[in-house]
């Protein structure tokens, strides 16, 4: 009160019960975070000799017209026996599963393996199966295709242990708001050997380095739990009884019978949609977005950003997010990788594909973003088949297409951006992160025509906004047509398939999640759901 508050801020009076308290505080770049933690306890009429000050979020402020700095959530408390707990925010221990259930997990990325860990906690016992393999033989097949463009189609950068994300960059930014499930999601991962820095960071990120050997360390405990894994063995059916689900078969032949299947497939299991689809799954298409990976100089990304700050040691490579409506489309960037890599995702001999991931350093002389278009079930229906797969033939043609542009060998078409706004191919190429290398030439003409006029005219107010951003120094490099999943495997209120119950379509592949952090959390939502009925 009054007085008190007053001389607590001087550091004269410090009242004898003070509750925790949460605030946030602005620190300059050229401040250390340590004093203005030390200042926000003096602030908070706390005593600095036991007052424990505690990050809760960190996030830089970069706004044009603002002072340069981070935005710093603190909690505050009189003493550390009064802090909240860290991972007391986390979700609460599921329900226990009955004597001998079992669980048939098909896919091993986090919707899969966050699945199984809700499952294990409550008893059940779990199978995963993958029709990738596990992650080190797949690091090696990622390297074949890196380095000599020989692809393994069923062990690449988007298929095998660990999902897309394993070696494509390991972001863990989400919109989700579901907070306890995001601690979770994340305090496993550091759990795990995860850097604890993606608690506070208002953009977590691991690094396709790093991630791996998390994945190793998960792995191991869920084994070691009693979980069991399949590799390299895809589940190509279903087994019914009493008109349920009861169980899957592999291509091996193995059978194996459950209480329940998870289909924890990602965006890029084709086999699995057909197979579903002539089974009589209820699938429908839905919208997605296609475009290509636009490539700059990160020293253009970090002037554009931090004005005459860039270079500031404090500083990390800088990060951008355009958007722009044209007509009834978005053009939108996403995935952006700072100080990254434009890497081959392609699952299919003959058909081209790109991503694009950061190690954790971030420290590729160039920055990496898709730049894509909204298309909606009408772009594809009709012209590509009129059932839930179109979306899926949509994408085959555009990647066929590309990889055709490239001249084969899993080179990818290249084009200057002043290039691709006039409609002209590119007689030469600037240097890029793409391997194995990249083909000069009209990226344009692998997409659909509606997709490159939108991505043309949006261009032109990007460069507005970012002088530069569509200047000499950017190219556009391949196609980018894995957004999220072409179509949506559907589920009830129970989310359960409506005209299979005991299989549970989940994440990304089934068109319910976008990214490594919102597929976990929707595997353990599906965990739940399974465990009520068990």
């Amino acid at each position: 009160c009054g007085p008190c508050s007053i001389m607590a801020a001087a550091g004269t009076c410090y009242p004898s019960i003070v509750a925790a308290r949460r605030l946030q505080i602005f620190v300059p770049i050229d401040e250390d975070e340590a004093e203005a933690r030390a200042a926000a306890v003096r602030r908070a009429g706390m005593d600095p000799g036991s007052a424990v000050a505690r990050v809760l979020k960190r996030s830089l402020d970069a706004r044009k017209g603002h002072p340069l700095g981070h935005l710093v959530q603190l909690e505050i408390a009189p003493d550390a026996a009064s802090m909240t707990a860290p991972g007391a925010e986390g979700l609460a221990p599921p329900v226990a599963a009955r004597a001998g259930a079992h669980v048939v997990v098909v896919g091993s990325g986090p919707c899969g393996t966050f699945c199984a860990e809700r499952l294990l906690a409550a008893g059940a016992r779990v199978t995963i199966v993958d029709a990738g393999k596990p992650v080190q033989p797949r690091r090696r097949d990622v390297a074949s295709l890196t380095q000599r463009g020989e692809l393994d189609e069923a062990s690449n950068y988007c298929l095998g242990e660990g999902g897309a994300g394993t070696f494509s960059d390991g972001k863990l930014f989400t919109r989700v708001k579901d907070r306890p499930r995001v601690c979770s999601v994340l305090s496993a991962l550091v759990g795990y050997g995860a850097d604890p820095a993606i608690l506070v960071d208002s953009r977590p990120h691991v690094g396709s380095n790093k991630l791996p050997r998390i994945l190793l360390a998960q792995r191991a405990s869920l084994e070691a739990r009693g979980a069991v894994y399949i590799w390299s063995d895809a589940v190509v059916d279903l087994f019914l009884c009493g008109g349920r689900v009861a169980g899957v078969r592999c291509a091996s032949g193995r059978e194996l019978l459950a209480d329940a299947v998870v289909l924890a497939v990602g965006h890029s299991a084709r086999p699995v949609y057909e197979w579903l689809h002539r089974r009589g799954v209820a699938l429908e298409p839905k919208a997605f977005s296609v475009g290509a990976r636009i490539e700059h100089p990160q020293a253009l990304i970090d002037r554009l950003q931090y004005g005459r700050a860039a270079g500031h040691p404090k500083l990390p490579p800088a990060f951008y997010q355009v958007t722009a409506q044209v007509g009834d489309r978005g053009v939108y960037s996403f995935c952006m990788c700072p100080g990254g890599w434009i890497v081959n995702s392609s699952t299919e001999q003959g058909a081209l594909c790109t991503n694009g991931m950061s190690l954790s350093r971030r420290d590729s002389p160039l920055a990496n973003a898709a730049l894509v278009v909204s298309v909606e079930p009408r772009d594809y229906l009709g012209t590509f088949g009129d059932g839930p797969l179109a979306g899926m033939e949509f994408q085959r043609a555009i990647e066929r297409r590309a990889f055709e542009l490239g001249g084969g060998g899993f080179r990818a078409p290249a084009q200057r951006l002043p290039d691709f706004a006039l409609g002209r191919p590119s007689a030469d190429a600037h240097r890029s992160t793409y391997r194995p290398g990249v083909a000069p030439g009209d990226v344009r003409a692998a997409l659909p025509r509606f997709v490159g006029d939108a991505i043309a005219q949006a261009l032109g107010r990007f460069e507005r906004t970012l002088p530069g951003f569509a200047g000499e120094s950017a190219q556009l490099v391949g196609v980018e047509t894995r957004s999220s999943a072409p179509l949506r495997i559907l589920r009830d209120s129970a989310l359960a398939s409506p005209t299979h119950p005991g299989l549970y379509p989940a994440g990304e592949g089934a068109g319910y999640a976008g990214g490594i952090v919102s597929a976990a959390i929707d595997g353990m939502r599906v965990a739940d759901a399974i465990l009520a009925r068990l």
